[in-house]
């Protein structure tokens, strides 16, 4: 399968087979992560993040470094032409002569999407808004293969903000396109899914129950996705101190669930998961956020068309 030269606005635009083919690639990187230093030796990635970001740019950035290649963009939209007026796509189109690869991550949903348009070079979507972030779902799906040698046959249970949660979605119409997977969607009643969401899964014909209550939720699930609620989602601060203490997942709440149950974040927490948790066996999101490097690692190179020369 040819990836090379391919754009990631969102992972419904590549195979099951090639989704497979990056979390396969990422697995063997992670068995020798300092193995591939000349890999892209003489390329650079343009990050731009016009938005905050801890994990998904550092280990894009560690993910270049480690390749061999360069890093020039910008971490602080504040600092850059966008705050003289500068539209995303003549940055992009700047940008495009400066870089082999665009990483991009941007507040406005469809961001992505519309710097694809004016990018002759892979733009990668590093998460838009509220919408969708593929990046992390590629980390997630590396996490649940690590863990059960399979990303199929899966009951997944996620708990927290369902609505504007870019994760959530990714993962949800991703894991959708594997057999057997079925899920339990637990949040307030005003963060459940967006309706286009829910739509599609119903398309689909996929198993999956809404429902409120945490412990029960997680009684027979194979995996436990927490996510926190996104302040700087909501548009009513009073909104958000209502529901921003709505789940908080500590060891009493984990009694009942099953003891090779995996328990998954995408990171930042807040409070939503007690430092207790750490320790427990189940814990994997620390793991998952060290699995973004060889993943994005997989990604690059294959996107570069680098991978199996």
């Amino acid at each position: 399968m040819e990836l090379k030269g391919r754009k990631m606005v969102s992972l419904n635009e590549f195979t099951t087979n090639e989704i497979e083919e990056i979390v396969d690639a990422a697995l063997e990187i992670s068995t020798d992560i300092t193995g591939y230093g000349k890999l892209l030796q003489g390329y650079i990635m343009g990050a731009l993040f016009y938005e905050a970001s801890t994990r998904t740019r550092l280990s894009f950035e560690s993910a270049m470094l480690r390749l061999g290649g360069k890093v020039v963009g910008f971490a602080d939209a504040s600092t850059s032409s966008s705050k003289k007026g500068e539209s995303l796509a003549d940055t992009i189109r700047v940008m495009d002569d400066y870089c082999d690869i665009i990483v991009l991550r941007h507040p406005k949903e469809g961001s992505a999407k519309l710097a694809g348009q004016f990018s002759t070079v892979p733009i990668i979507n590093a998460g838009d808004g509220g919408h969708k972030h593929p990046t992390q779902t590629l980390t997630d799906l590396v996490t649940l293969k690590k863990e059960f040698a399979r990303i199929s046959n899966l009951k997944i249970a996620l708990c927290g903000d369902l609505r504007f949660g870019r994760t959530v979605h990714s993962m949800l119409e991703t894991l959708s396109r594997w057999k057997g997977n079925s899920f339990v969607l637990i949040s307030p009643e005003k963060l459940r899914i967006p309706e286009w969401l829910r739509s599609n899964l119903e398309e689909m014909d996929i198993d999956f129950t809404e429902i409120t209550d945490l412990e029960t939720g997680i009684e027979r699930a194979d995996v436990l996705y927490m996510t926190r609620i996104q302040k700087e989602r909501f548009f009513s601060e009073k909104e958000y101190l209502k529901l921003k203490n709505a789940y908080i997942l500590d060891v009493k709440r984990l009694k009942n669930s099953p003891s090779e149950m995996i328990v998954m974040h995408p990171l930042p927490r807040v409070n939503e998961i007690d430092y207790d948790v750490d320790n427990d066996d189940r814990s994997r999101y620390f793991q998952q956020a060290a699995n973004g490097v060889p993943a994005r690692m997989a990604l690059l190179a294959l996107l570069l068309g680098r991978w199996r020369q």
